[in-house]
């Protein structure tokens, strides 16, 4: 036992002892367990704060991901639209021009006919006029010696009939 005591290896195995018991007694460990409690906790709160703001951006990003599908899907709406409408005027314009083509032609049509329905109007005036002077000349070219001529007779009553 006295080679125990001599032995400075034992007396430093008592000092650990001494110091850690005196350590015990003081209440070291308690402060030191609190202390990695708190940076636990402290560790524990930045991961629970980083799990909070990482379903934040999950569910921003799956928010942002309809917003996307609703955006895409109005926007085929859209162009679904703009396209038949521009079908629809396509045809209406279509329409209105056949429809105008159709009025011009026969508003030059009753043109014609009334310009025709003229010429023919002064062309009787004119043959109705001419027969006028013709059978003036031939009255007063066989009347001073007669008092009715057949011929004449005749041809006045034609011309009547004629210009009518």
């Amino acid at each position: 036992m006295t080679a125990l005591l001599l032995d400075s290896h034992f007396w430093v195995g008592v000092a650990f002892v001494v110091f850690a018991g005196i350590l015990v007694w003081a209440g070291v460990h308690k402060l030191a367990w609190k202390a990695l409690g708190d940076a636990g906790a402290k560790v524990q709160a930045q991961l629970d704060e980083a799990a909070a703001i990482r379903k934040e951006a999950e569910d921003l990003l799956a928010q942002i991901k309809v917003q996307s599908a609703e955006a895409k899907k109005d926007a085929d709406e859209m162009l679904a639209n703009a396209k038949a409408e521009a079908v629809r005027l396509e045809k209406e314009a279509g329409v209105k021009l056949a429809e105008q083509i159709k009025r011009r032609g026969e508003l030059a049509e009753r043109k014609i006919a009334t310009a025709e329905a003229q010429a023919e109007a002064e062309v009787r005036a004119a043959a109705a006029d001419m027969a006028a002077q013709i059978a003036e000349r031939v009255l007063t070219a066989r009347v001073p010696g007669m008092t009715s001529d057949p011929l004449v007779d005749a041809a006045v009553k034609e011309i009547g009939a004629k210009l009518q």
